[in-house]
Order: C-alpha cells, then structure tokens, then sequence
C-alpha cells in the first residue's frame, strides 16, 4: 500500500481513514459498553482536554483504528476481543497513509504501555476492565525486566503510559460526540 497510497490525494487519503469511523466505529467496543467511535472520541477528548497538541490528540483519536481497517479481512482475533496486534495494524496502515511517525508510534506502544504498567505497577491490573485483562493475555501478558527496561528508553515513553491513561478512562457510557469534522481538520493538517 505504501507505493499506492503516496498517489493518494491528501483528501482521498483522509477520506480512508474517516469512512472507517462512519461504517465500522458504531460496533461494539470489545466488551465495553461504549462503541468503537465513542471509545476513541473519549480518548481524543481527554488528550485535548490535558492540553496536549494535534499529533497526540489525533494519535489518541486513532489509538484503534486497527480494530476497523480489518474489518473485512480475515484477521486472528482475540476471541471476541477485537483484532490480535491492532496496535501494529493500526500504525502501520497509518504510516502507509503518510501519517507523522510521532502518531503511530504513540498508536503502536499503547499495548506496549499496558503490558509495561501491569509489571510495573501490579495495581494497575487491579483497575482494567474485565475485557482489558482478557485481552492483556492475547497481548503477550505482563512484560519482563528486559522488556520494561527497553521500553523505558523510548522516546515517547512518558507520552505512552498517557495514552494507556486516557485508554482506561475512555470507557464512559453517554458522553456525546464530537463533530468528526474537527478530527478532519487536524488529520489534512497532518497530511498537507
């Protein structure tokens, strides 16, 4: 997709994104009681709401987006779970669009975030959701020290652990939506 999506108009690419919010962002959320839409939207929200800039609220916005670019293909899953590996799904067909690095990546580590949260933190396993720990043993489960400790080293390691913050709280029954224009807007900035 690399080759065939550099073609790709900004707004054609855009368009990509957000038409798999409009089809598939209405499914439920893995075992949540809000819908995949609702779940992002919150997370975005919270980002913003911290004050932080377009890259990470968008990256937020986009944190599952792996979840819906696999809709229609034929997937592992998580038994019922959602999608085994959405994080590197959903990075990779972002930087496939042109998306900054910055996103993805915060895209790509917010498993890599629980996982180094439940070894670091063991209460931290205490406050997941039910569906958060079912899917936490599909992800490779608690990291190890060697894992932590090169995790620790990464650039946006700091920006991560929130990500994996505004995940866990992003689960709020009736919590409107945001106009998805506003996510347009920041996602052409990105990509112009």
């Amino acid at each position: 997709m690399q080759n065939s999506s550099a073609k790709l108009s900004t707004a054609m690419r855009i368009e990509m994104v957000f038409d798999l919010y409009r089809k598939f962002g209405q499914e439920d959320y893995i075992g949540e009681p809000v819908s995949q839409i609702e779940h992002m939207s919150q997370a975005a929200q919270i980002a913003e709401k911290e004050g932080y800039e377009d890259e990470v609220i968008l990256a937020a916005f986009f944190h599952d987006i792996g979840h819906l670019c696999v809709t229609q293909g034929d997937v592992e899953t998580m038994e019922g779970y959602g999608v085994l590996s959405h994080e590197k799904i959903g990075a990779d067909f972002l930087r496939e669009l042109g998306f900054p690095e910055k996103i993805a990546k915060l895209v790509e580590n917010h498993v890599q975030a629980k996982r180094y949260l439940t070894y670091r933190q063991p209460e931290y396993f205490e406050k997941l959701s039910e569906a958060s720990r079912k899917t936490l043993e599909f992800q490779g489960g608690k990291m190890n020290e060697q894992e932590a400790v090169a995790f620790e080293t990464d650039p946006l390691f700091e920006l991560s652990l929130k990500m994996r913050t505004w995940d866990e709280m992003a689960k709020e029954e009736h919590v409107p939506l945001p106009d998805l224009a506003k996510y347009i807007r920041i996602a052409d900035r990105m990509l112009s």
